[in-house]
């Protein structure tokens, strides 16, 4: 069965792929090839229609290449100290694929319309998440010499394969996972930055 995606350029469908955009957009905030590689795996093996643009996507090529780098991410944020220089590169390719993403889901929309989407609403989560999460890292770092980020790192990871996973099945459910995981993790992150005053 394929995913539910528009096809039609009905307005559910259509907003249905907005859902699913952003969601995944957002787990690209966390983790930035596990959810083009979750992508990757739904449109090769048919589960998933993308935009035309974006069908290099569904490749067998870029699916091994997805593959590799997923694996060497996860791996990297594991590692003190070299999970904070990934941040400094992370976060603008982290818009970078929140935008893709979102552009390759958006497949009915008008191309200014699924464009602008994709910047404001896609790039925007994915920034959004990555910028929460590096100043947790960071202070988490800080906190505990930096024997904590492999936790954080762990539950990055979850967060980002769940998101994706929820994103392709389940965009509703998605979408509000992205935003109530972009809540807390403004809110954690203020409480850490600031103290617990400022969680108030």
């Amino acid at each position: 069965m394929v995913i539910d995606l528009p096809t039609t350029g009905g307005l559910v469908e259509a907003a249905l792929a907005v859902c699913a955009g952003i969601a995944l957009a957002a787990a690209a905030g966390l983790r930035i090839f596990v959810p083009l590689l979750a992508t990757s795996v739904a449109a090769h093996v048919g589960r998933l229609e993308l935009a035309p643009g974006a069908a290099w996507l569904g490749t067998t090529p870029a699916l091994a290449a997805l593959g590799v780098a997923a694996a060497l991410e996860v791996g990297a944020y594991l590692v003190p100290a070299l999970d904070h220089a990934l941040d400094v590169i992370a976060t603008p390719l982290a818009v970078l694929d929140g935008v893709v993403l979102s552009a390759a889901l958006f497949t009915d929309l008008p191309g200014y319309l699924r464009w602008t989407l994709a910047i404001i609403a896609g790039g925007g989560s994915a920034g959004l998440v990555q910028g929460a999460t590096a100043v947790l890292r960071l202070k988490t770092g800080l906190i505990t010499g930096g024997m904590g980020n492999p936790l954080v790192a762990l539950a990055e990871l979850a967060g980002a394969l769940v998101l994706a996973l929820l994103a392709l099945l389940a965009p509703l459910v998605g979408v509000v996972l992205a935003v109530a995981l972009l809540l807390a993790a403004f809110r954690t992150a203020k409480r850490v930055v600031f103290g617990r005053r400022a969680a108030g």
